[in-house]
């Protein structure tokens, strides 16, 4: 994106794709929600109409993708402006804004009680992390599992697998800062890979092999990074036969 080579980093723009806030008016034709109701921006909302919908395969819903990654509304239009210029949407929620306009698929209606300094990371780091564990990976109890990168959505990552059961949970990251949060999400075990020698994958390997299986590997493997290479040792530190790598990136 700063380079200009991403072809959705589109300026000016109002940044921010996690949020939550009450809803100040509707639109001709809206009934989901209503003047007064809390709400969480979705930056990849779902029609349920269109055949990436309907499929049941994907939640990469194709109404508004292609205004959305235009810094659009569905209209074609821009909500935004500076006197006569006009200000790109970002990702259709734009939160760092103090008011935003969404589409009314792109907001789902929450309980008003929940409070907003909590609720306001579910609208992607939370789901994206917990989603992997649960719905992608559908990890076991007692499985094994290495979480590469404790950034916001790995730190979800290891609440997930948490959630799932699973007993070994090796978090990986270059910052030993990391170690303390990655502990207090569930986190069992923390390596720093520029601590353990040239190549981290036969560490990870002989640090989950366990009883009678002297194979090694884990159960789970999830890149948190975005790194080719990290994607590589991720998927090489999987268990032989069965291990299965979840790429979220």
């Amino acid at each position: 994106t700063l380079s200009g080579a991403d072809p959705e980093g589109l300026f000016p723009a109002i940044l921010g794709h996690e949020g939550a806030g009450i809803v100040v008016d509707v639109g001709p034709g809206v009934t989901s929600v209503k003047k007064g109701d809390h709400v969480i921006p979705l930056y990849t909302p779902e029609c349920r109409e269109c055949p990436s919908c309907l499929s049941r395969k994907t939640n990469l819903c194709t109404a508004i993708r292609s205004t959305q990654g235009q810094g659009l509304m569905p209209d074609g239009t821009s909500r935004f402006s500076i006197g006569k210029d006009k200000i790109h949407h970002y990702m259709g929620c734009s939160t760092f804004a103090n008011y935003t306009v969404l589409p009314e698929i792109a907001v789902a209606k929450v309980n008003p009680d929940a409070p907003f300094d909590k609720i306001c990371y579910i609208g992607c780091g939370v789901t994206t992390g917990i989603g992997a564990v649960i719905n992608t990976a559908k990890v076991e109890i007692g499985s094994t599992a290495i979480v590469f990168g404790l950034g916001g959505i790995g730190l979800n990552v290891i609440q997930g697998l948490r959630l799932a059961g699973a007993d070994m949970i090796i978090g990986v990251d270059l910052n030993n800062d990391k170690k303390a949060w990655g502990e207090r999400f569930g986190m069992t075990h923390f390596v720093n890979p520029k601590e353990v020698g040239d190549d981290i994958v036969p560490y990870l390997v002989n640090m989950t092999k366990r009883g009678a299986d002297q194979i090694g590997g884990a159960d789970y493997t999830f890149d948190c990074t975005g790194n080719t290479k990290v994607m590589r040792q991720a998927l090489e530190a999987s268990h032989r036969g069965w291990g299965k790598s979840v790429v979220i990136g």
